[in-house]
């Protein structure tokens, strides 16, 4: 069993075969994750010292990060003594991940593409979560996907749910075509890292693909029922789709120093708003990213060219938090 320790001084042990985000986990602490199946990049840390272990493919990294010592927490585990560069993330720490039963509660079209599903939990089941994070639906026949939650905490404990159409979707097939409601289901959740950090920065900049607005939805209602944790600072909301069908949410954001863009890669002759893509339209608009802090959340591919531009860009490595969308059948 070897010890691993990170950066703020705290160590949890690492045994072989367990990675070390879940070893983490079984010890209380919280690293950054989201996909666990080392696609998203998101758990990345710099090996300071020792040596670890992969046991699957760490796919989201490159050949020059790893050279550079990076690792997948979610992709290795320690065979020495480690030290990583990396924190956890406090906030999270008491939040523990359940698997509760649920029902259905309503089913509405967003888009015709998109549906937002409404989850109802059993009384006083005290579901806790930070806006931003995810959760797991386990369908029939135990068919299991993620969702991201759009919605931050409401008086009746509900969960919303935005859920795109994927051709020839297991699940996809139950939520188009077979879904109704007070269908019971089963949920594990809450999951993933992704939520509002305290940072010193001058402004926020969400950036979105698809109903990877969900998560951003969420923390903007956060954000409008304690506008203090944004005092000061400025909000850009950047969220992309190909066409004018994928907008299928406005938000209200008037109480907030906040600009909402839509940007469309495939805009037809009638838009007359911003085209091109999301990572492109900041760019645009020449924000200092000396003094930004980034969440975005929607393709891999989004998010890999965001990271790669802001950050060459000026943005600081440490101020961009990302939930990439794995696409599962």
């Amino acid at each position: 069993m070897a010890s691993v320790k990170i950066s703020n001084g705290k160590s949890f042990s690492s045994a072989a075969g367990d990675s070390m985000l879940d070893s983490a986990r079984a010890e209380g602490l919280t690293l950054e994750y989201s996909c666990r199946t080392g696609r998203c990049g998101v758990c990345k840390a710099k090996v300071l010292s020792g040596e670890t272990e992969a046991f699957r493919d760490e796919l989201s990294l490159s050949a020059e990060e790893s050279q550079c010592g990076y690792i997948l927490t979610c992709c290795r585990y320690a065979l020495t003594d480690v030290e990583l560069d990396v924190e956890d993330i406090g906030a999270l720490g008491d939040i523990k991940t359940r698997t509760l039963p649920c029902r259905i509660d309503s089913i509405g079209v967003l888009a015709s593409n998109v549906v937002e599903v409404v989850l109802r939990l059993p009384p006083n089941s005290k579901f806790t979560y930070l806006p931003g994070q995810y959760l797991d639906v386990i369908g029939p026949e135990g068919v299991r996907r993620s969702y991201s939650i759009a919605n931050a905490h409401r008086e009746d404990e509900k969960l919303e749910l935005h859920i795109r159409e994927v051709e020839l979707g297991v699940m996809s097939a139950y939520w188009f075509g077979v879904a109704k409601g007070n269908d019971l289901l089963r949920l594990e959740g809450p999951l993933g890292t992704f939520s509002l950090r305290e940072k010193d920065a001058r402004s926020i900049v969400f950036l979105a693909t698809g109903t990877g607005i969900a998560p951003v939805k969420a923390m903007l209602e956060q954000i409008m029922t304690a506008p203090e944790i944004v005092k000061g600072k400025q909000i850009y909301v950047y969220w992309g789709g190909r066409t004018e069908n994928d907008i299928y949410w406005q938000p209200d954001l008037k109480r907030l120093n906040a600009v909402f863009t839509p940007v469309l890669s495939r805009a037809g002759s009638s838009w007359g708003g911003r085209t091109g893509y999301v990572q492109a339209a900041v760019m645009e608009d020449f924000i200092d990213l000396t003094q930004v802090v980034v969440y975005a959340c929607g393709s891999e591919t989004m998010i890999f060219s965001a990271r790669e531009t802001l950050q060459k860009a000026g943005l600081p490595d440490r101020n961009f938090y990302a939930d990439a969308f794995v696409r599962s059948n």
